[in-house]
């Protein structure tokens, strides 16, 4: 199974939670960015609909695929700021 990870940064004079190379909004304290990540990194395991998808691949060809609702990956949150935080949620 995938395992998609949200970091919690410093960026554009606040905080921000990255996945990958993306960066989220920012917000003005490392909490509300970590409070983000913890809410972002919920729902992305939350299950959802079955769907018909369609898709150009790298070569130009189109294809259609059934995507499970169930398929969802593992996600964790990283804070390595060393910022004091507040009460932590589950």
């Amino acid at each position: 199974m995938a395992k998609t990870k949200y970091e919690v940064v410093p960026h554009d004079g606040g905080w921000a939670y990255k996945s990958g190379d993306v960066f989220s909004e920012t917000f003005p304290t490392h909490d509300h960015a970590l409070e983000a990540a913890r809410i972002a990194a919920q729902e992305h395991q939350s299950a959802g609909k079955d769907a018909e998808i369609e898709y150009q691949d790298g070569s130009g060809h189109w294809r259609q695929e059934h995507a499970d609702g169930e398929d969802r990956p593992d996600t964790e949150v990283v804070d390595d700021s060393n910022e004091p935080t507040g009460p932590q949620s589950s």
